[in-house]
C-alpha cells in the first residue's frame, strides 16, 4: 500500500506542476529553485553516502565514487541525445532559438522536438520511479528520502514538461498528453523494480550511479533553469532551502 501512495503521490506531484505552468507562469523559478537544493541534497546527502555504506563490503570508497561520476557521465550524454541526433541543443527548459532554427541555421521541427524533449522526460520520470524502488530495496528510510526529493523534482518535472511542448509550438492537449504520460512514468518504474532484486553486492553501485543522475539533474538543468532571466538571490535562497530541507529529513530517519 505504501508504495501504491507514492506512486499516487508522484503522479499527483508531477501532474499539478504542469497545471501549475499552464496557469501561474511568475513563481515558476522559485519552485526550481528548491526542487534543485532537494535533488542535489538527496545525492550529497544521502544515495553517496549509502552507496559508500551498503558498498564498502564489496568495494572500495573510491570505485563507489567513481560508479557516481558514470551516472553523471552517462546521464549527461542521455540528457544530450537530442543535440547529437541535430534536433536542437541540451537542456529540459525550452530556450530553443524562437525562429525555429538551431544555432548553426539549420531548419528545425518545433513541435517534432518538444515531443522528444517531453519524450526525455518521461523516461527521466521513469527513471525517477527506479530509484524510489532501488532506494527501498536499500532500506525504508533511505526508500523515505529518495521518494522525497522525487516528489519535489516531479513537481519541477511536470513544469518543464509543459512548457517544452508549447515552447515548441505544440497545444494545450499535446502538452497535457504528454504530461499524462510523465505523471504516469513515475509509478511504471517504481512496478518495474518489483520484478528484479538488486543484489547486496551491487546495491551499493546501484545507490552510487544513481547520486550521479541526481547531482546531474539537479546542476546541470534545475539550478540554470531557476536562474533563467530571474533575480539569483532568491532562487538561490530557495535552493539552499531545498538542500536543508533533505539534509534534516535524512537527519531524522537516520536516528
Amino acid at each position: 500500500m505504501l508504495i501504491v501512495a507514492i506512486a499516487g503521490a508522484a503522479f499527483c506531484a508531477t501532474y499539478a506542476g504542469g497545471l501549475f505552468a499552464l496557469r501561474l507562469k511568475d513563481r515558476l523559478h522559485l519552485v526550481l529553485g528548491f526542487s534543485a537544493g532537494a535533488v542535489v541534497g538527496v545525492a550529497f546527502f544521502d544515495l553517496i553516502p549509502e552507496s559508500i555504506a551498503f558498498g564498502q563490503k564489496f568495494h572500495a570508497p573510491a570505485t563507489l565514487l567513481a560508479w557516481t561520476a558514470i551516472g553523471f557521465m552517462l546521464y549527461l550524454v542521455l540528457d544530450r541525445m537530442h543535440f547529437f541526433l541535430g534536433h536542437g541543443h541540451g537542456g529540459h527548459g525550452g530556450h530553443e532559438d524562437h525562429e525555429g532554427h538551431d544555432h548553426d541555421g539549420a531548419a528545425t521541427h518545433p513541435a517534432y522536438r518538444g515531443s522528444f524533449g517531453a519524450a526525455s522526460l518521461s523516461a527521466h520520470s521513469l527513471l525517477d520511479g527506479i530509484a524510489i524502488g532501488i532506494a527501498f530495496q536499500a532500506s525504508a528510510p533511505i526508500g523515505a528520502v529518495v521518494t522525497m526529493a522525487v516528489l519535489a523534482h516531479d513537481f519541477s518535472d511536470g513544469i518543464n514538461t509543459t512548457n517544452i511542448v508549447l515552447k515548441n509550438g505544440g497545444s494545450r492537449q499535446q502538452a497535457l498528453g504528454w504530461l499524462l504520460a510523465d505523471a504516469l512514468a513515475p509509478a511504471a518504474g517504481i512496478g518495474a523494480t518489483y520484478l528484479f532484486a538488486i543484489p547486496q553486492e551491487a546495491l551499493g553501485i546501484a545507490l552510487a550511479l544513481f547520486g550521479g543522475l541526481f547531482l546531474y539533474i539537479g546542476a546541470s538543468d534545475l539550478i540554470p533553469e531557476s536562474h533563467h532571466a530571474h533575480p539569483k538571490l532568491l532562487t538561490t535562497a530557495m535552493t539552499l532551502l531545498g538542500a536543508a530541507v533533505i539534509y534534516a529529513a535524512v537527519s531524522l530517519v537516520s536516528r
